[in-house]
């Protein structure tokens, strides 16, 4: 791999959230962290957040992040505030010229836009943004196994403490693009734009075929949404 990190991968914000649920046009945001990696992997920024999302939190997502409806409620901020803050610090983030890494971005980015919609946040343009997981996708494709973070983050030598929380896995995420970085600075483009626009393509060509699969074997109605890196 190569040692050398690529100019536009040496300082990245980097974003995570843990939600209600799994639809991003109906899930709340519970907790969230949106933090800056130097180009050694260290947190130089980093802010944190835990809402009340105003609805009960499912069994089923307290499995996951740990995070029950008692806590959030006595200890989280009103989530129309938090949905504010984090906006305007994503927003921040953009304008000094600082890439967002979302593993998974559709799934956060278009959660974080209903919540938006939901509590009359201006929504903004987010770009550019870098996704590990389609990244590594498309340019280590024929690699067998899952692409989960943690399966991810363990290909790539990245240490993930607890999973499933926000700022763990955030911090992971900008680690793996780094090591993406590294090992493909001969392969990605210069320009984080280019970066950008090329992963648009990417994501839309991996769900055609992802799509193309599920039809064949197991449900000839299946769809796979490939709009990146927000879903309308």
């Amino acid at each position: 791999m190569n040692d050398v990190l690529p100019l536009w991968a040496a300082q990245l914000a980097v974003f995570d959230t843990e939600t209600t649920g799994v639809e991003t046009d109906t899930s709340r945001i519970v907790s969230a962290t949106l933090a800056i990696l130097s180009e050694h992997g260290e947190v130089t920024e980093r802010y944190d957040w835990l809402l009340n999302p105003g609805v009960e939190i499912p069994d089923a997502a307290v499995r996951v992040h740990g995070i029950t409806t008692e806590v959030a409620r006595s200890s989280g901020i009103d989530a129309a505030v938090g949905v504010k803050q984090i906006t305007e610090r994503i927003a921040q983030m953009i304008d000094r010229g600082l890439p967002l890494v979302v593993y998974s971005a559709p799934y956060d980015l278009s959660l974080l836009r209903s919540e938006q919609r939901r509590y009359g946040v201006a929504e903004g343009d987010v770009a550019p943004v870098l996704d590990p997981l389609v990244i590594d996708k498309q340019l280590d494709r024929f690699r067998k196994g899952k692409r989960t973070l943690v399966a991810v983050a363990e290909h790539y030598g990245v240490e993930l403490g607890n999973a499933h929380d926000a700022g763990e896995d955030a911090i992971a995420s900008g680690k793996v693009m780094q090591q993406l970085a590294r090992k493909y600075a001969g392969t990605l483009p210069d320009e984080l734009e280019q970066i950008h626009a090329a992963q648009v393509g990417w994501a839309k060509a991996q769900a055609e075929n992802f799509q193309e699969y599920m039809r064949r074997v197991r449900d000839p109605n299946f769809v796979a949404d490939g709009d990146w890196p927000v879903r309308p």
